[in-house]
């Protein structure tokens, strides 16, 4: 049984989100992406920097994870992006059904 997980991938910017989105929900390795604006602060390369990024979350299932790096490996500007699954550990039965039923699992 595919267990439900939400990916986040962080994009320098919206028309970038927007078309790696569009790719991963036409593939249907995704069933829904939500974009929230965020300002980042990290260590990049021995240096402290800020950035205006994109969070995109996805609704997906963990197995889907690969096929989803491999696709945003060919999509982003970033050679070292961010990309993480986190399992989700309980949603309604609605959510869940509707997302399987969305990615054909």
């Amino acid at each position: 049984m595919s267990k439900m997980a939400i990916f986040y991938l962080t994009c320098p910017n919206e028309e970038e989100a927007d078309k790696i989105s569009k790719v991963l929900l036409d593939k249907r390795l995704v069933a829904c992406a939500k974009r929230f604006p965020v300002k980042s602060k990290s260590w990049w390369k021995g240096k402290m920097g800020s950035a205006d990024e994109v969070l995109v979350s996805y609704e997906t299932v963990e197995e889907n994870f690969e096929k989803v790096n491999s696709e945003v490996k060919k999509l982003h500007s970033d050679e070292t992006y961010v990309l993480y699954s986190v399992a989700v550990s309980k949603t309604t039965k609605k959510v869940e059904d509707w997302t399987k039923k969305e990615l054909g699992k």
